[in-house]
Parts: C-alpha cells; sequence; structure tokens
C-alpha cells in the first residue's frame, strides 16, 4: 500500500478533496498551513509531494482527532534495522487511552521515514509521551542519537481539519 502527502494553503487541499471524491482524502491544518493525506495504490493525485511504502498499519485514520508525525531520517544502510525494530517491539502505544491509528512510512524517494500516529486529543498524545509505557518504548534512544539516522529528527504536529457549517 502506498501514501501520498502534500502540503499547501487549506483552500488549494479542498479542491484537490472535491476533485477527487472517491479517494478518502485526510486534511489536516498547523501553524505551517495544512496537509493532505490518503492511502491508495492505483492513483497519484498530487503534482507535488511525498510517497510512501506504508510498512506498518494499525488501527484507522479518522476525520477527526490530532496527528503527529515523526520525521526521522535514516541512512540507506540502516533502514533494515530501522524497519526491523519497528517490526519486532511490543506496540504498547495501542494500548494508550485516546489512540487511534499508527503508520510506519518508508519514503520511495528520500530518506526520511514518517512515524505516524493519530490520537483523540493533543492531550491524549501528551499523556503518552509522559507515561512510563513512553519511556520503556523509547528507552534505547535516551542514551544517544540512534546511528541509523542521517540528521536530527523533528516533529509534525496537525489537526484535522473540519470544515465548518455555514449557519
Amino acid at each position: 500500500m502506498k501514501a501520498y502527502m502534500t502540503s499547501g494553503t487549506i483552500d488549494f487541499l479542498k479542491k484537490i478533496d472535491n476533485e477527487n471524491p472517491e479517494l478518502n482524502l485526510y486534511l489536516m491544518t498547523n501553524s505551517e498551513g495544512g496537509m493532505a493525506y490518503y492511502e491508495n495504490n492505483e492513483k497519484k493525485i498530487f503534482s507535488a509531494g511525498r510517497v510512501f511504502e506504508v510498512v506498518m498499519k494499525t488501527g484507522e485514520i479518522l476525520e477527526e482527532g490530532y496527528v503527529v508525525m515523526n520525521n526521522i531520517p535514516v541512512s540507506d544502510e540502516s533502514k533494515p534495522g530501522f524497519e526491523h525494530r519497528f517490526k519486532n517491539q511490543n506496540n504498547i502505544v495501542e494500548s494508550m487511552p485516546g489512540f487511534k491509528a499508527f503508520r510506519l512510512l518508508r519514503p520511495l524517494q528520500g530518506n526520511t521515514y514518517v512515524v505516524f500516529t493519530q490520537w483523540g486529543s493533543s492531550a491524549d498524545f501528551e499523556n503518552w509521551k509522559d507515561s512510563d509505557q513512553f519511556k520503556e518504548a523509547h528507552k534505547s534512544q535516551a542514551v544517544k542519537q540512534p546511528a541509523y539516522t542521517n540528521d536530527r529528527p523533528f516533529l509534525t504536529k496537525c489537526t484535522m481539519y473540519i470544515e465548518e457549517e455555514e449557519e
């Protein structure tokens, strides 16, 4: 399964969504603008953006919620080990209150993986970050920067876009 992501103004992304009603396009916003995401093996609709292979998938992405994307640059020789780590750990995040969906996305171009999680709210994500389960899941990273990264990982946080009803 492939995943596609692009950014732009929310008005531009809504137009793309309206032109492609057969796709389940998820729109998100943050302080930097809008983002659109969808999963599909057959149709690429973005002229610019990123394409990923969905390596792992848990839960269904919902129209409402809070999304956190951990963008992790990984060197070519370290990609197998990076994916192995995810595939062989207990996904304790799934049992956390407010957890909705998880995707491990391998880039088809470039080296930046995306660990996509959706939560019911930003508070649910913060509770996960403050939990003992989070500390356990990330204990090997606390000592030093993992060897598989080329550059510093960074987070992208978004809220699912919900169009307001006109009165």
